[in-house]
């Protein structure tokens, strides 16, 4: 494979905790979210993604303390999300120390929002979170829906439509969870990833329900540019390093890490 993957630790936080939880129910606090970033960018993780689990419900976003606490000691790429409305709510979490921004609901509700943070800010700094369900579970060519509010409320819409749509807006990245996986550690939806990486041209970061270095490799092989990782560094299975290694001894190449 010519083009190297990266690694994303995927850090959900709610008010000023790290906290992680099955198809974003049943949350459990894990400890200071700063922490867990350090230790992983010591361990050459090569980019963060913070997400703000309770932003879209209270309607506004709560990472710019933990934003400017992470930047004082952490100098990787930083993807924030939750509760993102408008330019100037991304242009607030730039300037706390974010590198990219990360829409779901607002976008889903006014797809123009892509655009103009797009024009505002640039493409690259824009990543559409896409929380996938399928539509049947039991009739995989029913394909999936777009959910949002945490894989809760219906938005009606085709993931791959919105993919599509998402991509020829100004996205940047996507950000592609399989909620029927989220959490679970039992594998990721690869039908999924592969069916969006197919469609678009631009770069699919894979989440969700990922228990192995096994499922990263076919997440890559899937056509993922880069996979979200969250229990797998959390509850201490795997270091940074080992996951790796293990990417590469599946084929995948990795960028450099230091030990």
């Amino acid at each position: 494979m010519s083009k190297k993957l990266r690694l994303i630790a995927r850090l959900d936080v709610k008010d000023d905790h790290l906290v992680k939880g099955i198809q974003y129910e049943g949350l459990r606090k894990l400890g200071d979210p700063h922490d867990f970033a350090r230790r992983y960018y010591e361990q050459g993780v090569d980019e963060l993604l913070y997400l703000d689990t309770v932003a879209s419900l209270y309607e506004r976003n709560n990472l710019g303390d933990i934003l400017r606490r992470t930047t004082a000691d952490v100098f990787i790429p930083i993807t924030a999300g939750g509760g993102l409305r408008s330019a100037e709510d991304v242009g607030a979490v730039l300037k706390a120390g974010a590198d990219k921004a990360a829409v779901n609901t607002a976008a889903l509700r006014r797809p123009q929002l892509i655009t103009e943070i797009a024009r505002a800010y640039g493409s690259q700094c824009v990543v559409v979170s896409i929380q996938a369900k399928r539509r049947d579970p039991a009739r995989p060519e029913a394909g999936w829906e777009a959910y949002y509010d945490n894989g809760r409320e219906h938005s009606g819409r085709d993931v791959l439509e919105w993919a599509r749509q998402a991509a020829a807006l100004g996205a940047g990245e996507l950000l592609l969870t399989g909620v029927d996986k989220e959490g679970f550690r039992r594998g990721m939806d690869q039908q999924l990833i592969a069916a969006v990486a197919e469609l678009v041209d631009i770069p699919v970061i894979a989440a969700g329900g990922a228990g192995s270095a096994d499922d990263l490799v076919l997440a890559a092989k899937n056509g993922a540019d880069a996979v979200a990782v969250g229990s797998m560094l959390h509850y201490g299975d795997s270091g940074v390093p080992a996951l790796k290694r293990w990417l590469l001894d599946g084929g995948v190449e990795v960028r450099r890490w230091e030990l």
